[in-house]
């Protein structure tokens, strides 16, 4: 009887370059698909999302970023009581919306753009330098959950990558906090010092379009941006990834663990640089308006206040009522909320560009 010879399986096909340039490998280790026509759209996307949410919170927490920025000033004088006290008497002392009354509708654009911005930069340069450099990009969404590689596995990095990826990644975020600056810096000295008395500080100031855009007291604002863009967008995600224990990884984990460490880590370096900030505005404003000198005031601050004019519980605690619900939040908004949004938007994007395309393009 004759019999058919077994079937011949076909030789499996090797990817396309187009095809393996569109995996892309996290920390995590674990190869996940990425639609190259589909990450512009998504950092967009993304980025929206961000600057929404961290508006929405700014603006409702104005009365703590009042208090916060009073308490990081020269405005608290030792004896005239509890520091915290004075401050929250100084934000209301015109009323119970007085907090409110300085935000402009450049505040409400600022806090829009210092997000997404902030956003859409940390992106596009994670991407861009991950490229550059050949190592990993930060692992974000559910590749966080995901469980470590170890030595010998598929993602691991070691040695001469790690430097790499520790090179890139704080490269990422200085760039980020500076151009985060760029966008919400002159809004920010316009809140402190209220819009009617900074007309008349900037018009003294008579500085060039490039210094007027960016704002007094620059360089501190970014400091402070760079401490907190690491603190959310690199160290959360990879600290929470490579050590929160596997078994306790969950939404809700990673959310306190962001909050912790924007509380603990982050807010007590960046609360030098805030107070910084405060007292060289303070410093500008002498006189009706004068260039800034870091030097004088720290050198000012230290002689009158010691160590406590950049750094004291009350400063901290006031700090941390003002940045940590929306900053502190921002890992768990980020890795969490908006990927569950993903999904649709690509689906509404896909579907409204499809029409757009089938509307414009001639019938032959």
């Amino acid at each position: 009887m004759a019999t058919s010879d077994p079937p011949v399986e076909a030789p499996a096909r090797k990817p396309s370059g187009r095809t393996r340039a569109r995996l892309q490998r996290s920390i995590s280790g674990v190869e996940q698909p990425a639609v190259e026509e589909d990450n512009n759209s998504l950092v967009i996307y993304r980025s929206v999302g961000l600057g929404g949410y961290g508006a929405a919170l700014r603006f409702a927490g104005m009365p703590l970023e009042r208090i916060a920025l009073i308490s990081n000033s020269t405005q608290i004088k030792k004896d005239a009581g509890h520091p915290l006290r004075q401050a929250v008497r100084l934000a209301f002392q015109d009323g119970a919306l007085a907090p409110y009354r300085v935000v402009g509708r450049a505040s409400i654009v600022a806090w829009f753009l210092q997000y997404s911005v902030m956003g859409f930069v940390f992106q596009s340069l994670d991407v861009l330098l991950s490229k550059t450099f050949g190592t990993e990009r930060v692992p974000y969404g559910s590749q966080i959950m995901q469980k470590p590689p170890k030595e010998g596995d598929t993602g691991y990095i070691a040695g001469s990558e790690r430097v790499k990826y520790v090179a890139k990644t704080s490269m990422v975020p200085m760039c980020a906090g500076a151009i985060e600056s760029v966008v919400s810096n002159r809004a920010e000295v316009q809140r402190y010092y209220g819009i009617e008395a900074f007309g008349k500080i900037e018009k003294q100031l008579g500085s060039n379009p490039v210094a007027r855009a960016c704002g007094p007291a620059f360089v501190a604002n970014t400091m402070r941006n760079f401490v907190m863009s690491t603190t959310s967008f690199v160290m959360t995600p990879t600290l929470y990834q490579l050590y929160y224990p596997q078994e306790k990884k969950s939404t809700t984990s990673l959310f306190w663990f962001g909050l912790s460490l924007n509380i603990f880590c982050g807010n007590v370096v960046a609360i030098t640089q805030q107070a910084l900030w405060g007292r060289a505005l303070d410093d500008c404003a002498v006189g009706g308006g004068r260039a800034i000198s870091y030097a004088r005031v720290v050198r000012e601050g230290l002689a009158t206040d010691g160590l406590g004019a950049f750094f004291t519980p009350s400063k901290w605690s006031t700090r941390v009522l003002m940045n940590a619900p929306a900053q502190g939040t921002i890992p768990w908004f980020y890795n969490e909320v908006l990927p569950l949004g993903e999904k649709p938007f690509l689906k509404a994007y896909k579907s409204a560009r499809d029409s757009i395309l089938e509307f414009i393009t001639p019938v032959p």
